[in-house]
């Protein structure tokens, strides 16, 4: 969609900076914060609009339904290849229909920091039944840490508070994932 790069900047730069920037925000970038990225004009900020938008309405699984913990999958795995692990947050209704799925925290090559207020924050604005909390591991091995157990611990002792059920937290790789669930740890 870039195209090419600028005299000042090469494409690899170009989009590197997009996808930092897409990857910071809870929701799609708005044009104005596009047009603060040095080599993207007014044509390439509108396009790249358009272009989430179209994203938005017709990509984003809202509705697609989570019956089984492999079922998250489609709605995380394009952030499988991140090298940072980056901390989602999928809301889900009371059919545990997807209403939005959101980067809650991006971290370093092997953590992330995860609070229980951040992740819930969205849900409570979503009116969302349950959760379905799901994170990348760079290094490519699913194993869980023993701070992704202590973090699923204390998200399940918060959405017992709030009435937001953790349904699931899944490790995920571009090739395979871990369930909490299906391993007897939630």
């Amino acid at each position: 969609m870039l195209g090419s790069g600028t005299r000042t900047q090469g494409l690899g730069e170009l989009s590197r900076a997009v996808m930092e920037l897409v990857d910071a925000h809870r929701e799609f970038p708005q044009i104005d914060e596009l047009l603060a990225i040095p080599g993207l004009g007014e044509a390439r900020a509108a396009t790249l609009t358009a272009a989430f938008e179209l994203a938005r309405r017709v990509y984003v699984p809202r509705g697609h339904r989570i019956r089984v913990p492999a079922d998250v999958l489609p709605v995380v795995q394009h952030y499988a290849d991140r090298k940072q692990e980056l901390f989602i947050a999928v809301s889900l209704n009371g059919a545990h229909e997807v209403l939005a799925a959101r980067v809650i925290s991006i971290g370093l090559v092997n953590r992330t920091l995860v609070h229980p207020r951040e992740v819930f924050a969205d849900a409570v604005v979503d009116r969302a039944a349950a959760l379905l909390v799901a994170h990348n591991h760079p290094s490519g091995h699913v194993e869980p840490s023993s701070e992704d157990r202590e973090v699923t611990r204390k998200l399940v002792l918060a959405g017992e508070t709030l009435g937001i059920r953790i349904l699931d937290h899944v490790v995920f790789t571009d090739r395979t994932y871990y369930s909490f669930l299906e391993h007897g740890e939630l």
